[in-house]
């Protein structure tokens, strides 16, 4: 997929939900902690984070998104800004699908815009009197730059707990082809598990998340963690 093409259709990615009945809105998030599958991508400190998007009645929808990042001494990229377009079908009373093409770009240092990739993705939901049940796949065929193809695979479900409270659990498996160009935890790893619980619920127009988290990587950037966000979206 060329650059320039995602870029002119224009990755936290919209829920099923969301794609599906939003017109053009805003949402301000304040985390702890941006992690992206059980990663922290601000070494280990809060974020701010921002979105605009726009989505019509068939489904389609565009939007853009962006985070403060901190990859570590000696790197000063400290921007994400992601962009992304898809389309959210209704197959029938219970299932949707969500799938559209994500483009992540980084920003501040010399280098930091050889870190930009494109990603696709595909994301299935059921929902029944149990709960809402995930199934979600990632690809990317330039991670991070690095012309190496990279899947993740995520099952969730959410159950609400309580009206207004609701409780999620999910697991996703993140994998590199090549370990060779890019590896998790320790060299020669081509793969790594991410696991995570969270409460959700919402008060005076603020949406508040608190998860636990954790990895099977031996690393101080993907160890066992809680982080507590709290949102608030904008009709425009």
């Amino acid at each position: 997929m060329n650059k320039n093409i995602i870029a002119i259709a224009t990755s936290c990615l919209l829920t099923l939900s969301t794609a599906a009945v939003a017109d053009v809105s805003s949402t301000v998030n304040l985390t702890s902690d941006y992690t992206f599958n059980g990663v922290s991508q601000t070494g280990n400190d809060p974020a701010l984070q921002a979105s605009l998007d726009y989505a019509a009645d068939s489904g389609f929808y565009v939007g853009t998104w962006a985070s403060n990042v901190d990859f570590g001494s000696g790197e000063d990229t400290d921007i994400e800004w992601d962009t992304y377009v898809g389309q959210y079908f209704q197959l029938n009373e219970k299932i949707g699908l969500d799938a559209g093409i994500a483009y992540y770009t980084y920003h501040g240092d010399s280098a930091s815009d050889t870190y930009n990739y494109p990603e696709a993705y595909a994301k299935f939901g059921y929902s029944s009197a149990m709960g809402n049940s995930e199934l979600n796949f990632w690809y990317s065929w330039d991670y991070f730059g690095l012309d190496v193809n990279h899947y993740i695979a995520m099952v969730a479900h959410t159950v609400e707990v309580a009206p207004g409270h609701s409780v999620k659990v999910s697991f996703d498996r993140s994998t590199s082809a090549d370990e060779k160009k890019w590896f998790w935890g320790e060299v020669g790893n081509d793969a790594y598990n991410h696991y995570r619980v969270e409460y959700m619920t919402s008060w005076n127009g603020f949406d508040f998340d608190l998860a636990l988290e954790d990895t099977n990587m031996n690393i101080n950037s993907a160890d066992t963690r809680v982080v507590l966000s709290v949102s608030h979206t904008f009709s425009l």
